[in-house]
């Protein structure tokens, strides 16, 4: 700790009544616009969420982040908040499902808990389609439902500029909140949807001419410059920063393509402080694993391509040589599926890594799917038994050894399972964690890795 220090930075936290409001359509075309106007932008996404920060970053051209306040904390949500924001005009954050929608009955983790965290005027986008006085209710309801809400704007979205102009003035009256603008419904904008939310930013070819178009229509019909106002406002943030100093140089190679696209860059970044130099690889496309000390494999959709993945044998067969002679490597959910022995798809099963047991399928539903707070049943690369970490699932898929190395226990319920297979060199499980959740996992698991290249170095010496 270096003592508390304040972050002066101009910030907007845009957020819905509910999931399908328009949310990521209307950020995405902000971001754009205030970037066509020349202002340095950072963005982040409420929650656990990995596939609309995607979205910001082809947006905004620069990594977009995830704030959780229950897998990181509220210092740690302040801290990265400030180490993002560097450099910047202005933050956009972008909440997730419904403004109060936070854990269980609560709003503890919801965007509301967020935009007190880091101090943030609110803007409430709502879908107006099919309404007209009542659309202030619904806005007077969600700003008087707590007196700190700080909701002070309103964009309408899915309405005519006929509808916005008529009822503008009456929603103005009505509820004290400022309307910033609208939009109309733009069917030629939809994004694609599948079974983990959206389809990823790099699927859509179109991408870049859907955002052109709605930054055309948000310089159109939205107060750009009274936004700007609106986030000039924000109050002082007070936060501790924290030193981190590097344990080492290693590389770590980390699996990034459509396949594996699931990471919060804070957690690459976070093993970036701690000495390890990120080394990108596909294994769609790599025959060979790259010069490394560690191995990191995510999530994503490994499913969509289990055909490709098993004929890449060459890359296969070097990483689960690799890990057998004890290469440290971190693998969850779509990673952790690649590691296994294969990969069931009705009647065909396609052989995958076979570093760790089992075989794994899709099914039709969610599996599980929520918080977690996970705590080790065994000593392993990132921590001694009875350490915990708090930790996100939600995944379609299932196999037949999920592991038991960590306890998964639903966050405020007692519910429990088994999770992870881990040992002295890997973790490997359908848990997501966010490794700013508990920084001892990571100078663990980079620890590991420097031993690692020790080893290997007095090897072939």
């Amino acid at each position: 700790m270096t003592g508390t220090v304040s972050l002066e930075i101009p910030r907007l936290l845009f957020a819905a009544p509910q999931s399908g409001s328009g949310k990521t359509t209307v950020v995405c075309a902000v971001l754009r616009a205030l970037l066509d106007k020349k202002f340095r932008v950072a963005a982040f996404k409420s929650g656990p969420d990995y596939i609309d920060p995607m979205f910001h970053t082809r947006v905004i051209g620069a990594k977009s982040r995830n704030l959780d306040l229950f897998l990181t904390g509220a210092d740690n949500v302040k801290r990265l908040f400030a180490r993002n924001t560097n450099a910047c005009d202005v933050a956009v954050l972008e909440g997730a499902m419904g403004f109060y929608d936070g854990m269980g009955r609560t709003t503890d983790a919801s965007a509301y808990d967020l935009a007190r965290t880091v101090k943030a005027p609110v803007v409430l986008i709502i879908n107006g389609k099919g309404a007209a006085v009542s659309m202030a209710a619904l806005i007077k309801g969600f700003k008087e439902f707590r007196n700190d809400s700080n909701i002070q704007g309103v964009i309408l979205n899915n309405v005519k500029k006929m509808t916005y102009l008529f009822y503008k003035d009456v929603i103005e009256k009505e509820t004290g909140v400022k309307v910033y603008g609208y939009f109309p419904h733009l069917p030629e904008c939809n994004l694609e949807s599948r079974h983990l939310g959206l389809v990823t930013a790099g699927e859509i070819g179109t991408l870049e001419a859907i955002v052109d178009r709605l930054a055309e229509q948000a310089a159109e019909s939205v107060d750009l410059e009274g936004l700007m106002k609106l986030a000039g406002t924000a109050e002082p943030l007070p936060y501790e920063p924290l030193e981190i100093s590097p344990l080492g140089h290693v590389k770590i190679a980390v699996a990034q393509d459509k396949a594996f696209c699931f990471y919060y860059q804070d957690s690459l970044d976070l093993l970036t402080l701690l000495g390890a130099e990120i080394i990108p690889f596909s294994p769609l496309a790599d025959r060979h694993l790259p010069d490394c000390d560690g191995l990191f494999l995510g999530g994503g959709y490994p499913e969509l391509y289990a055909a490709q993945l098993s004929e890449n044998e060459t890359l296969r067969a070097e990483i689960r040589e690799k890990l057998q002679q004890g290469l440290p490597c971190y693998a969850e959910c779509g990673g952790f599926m690649y590691l296994m022995e294969g990969y069931r798809d009705r009647d065909a099963t396609y052989p995958w890594v076979g570093a760790v047991k089992g075989t794994c399928w899709m099914t039709d539903k969610l599996v599980r799917f929520g918080y977690v707070n996970m705590t080790a049943s065994v000593d392993n690369v990132l921590c001694k038994a009875g350490d915990s970490i708090h930790a996100h699932e939600f995944h379609y898929s299932d196999s037949n050894q999920n592991g038991s190395s960590f306890m998964a226990t639903k966050a405020g319920k007692s519910t429990a399972w088994p999770a992870a297979q881990a040992n002295e060199t890997l973790y490997a499980g359908y848990p997501h964690l966010h490794l700013w959740g508990n920084i001892r996992f990571a100078e663990n698991f980079v620890t590991a890795c420097v031993r690692y290249k020790e080893e290997t170095a007095v090897f072939f010496s």
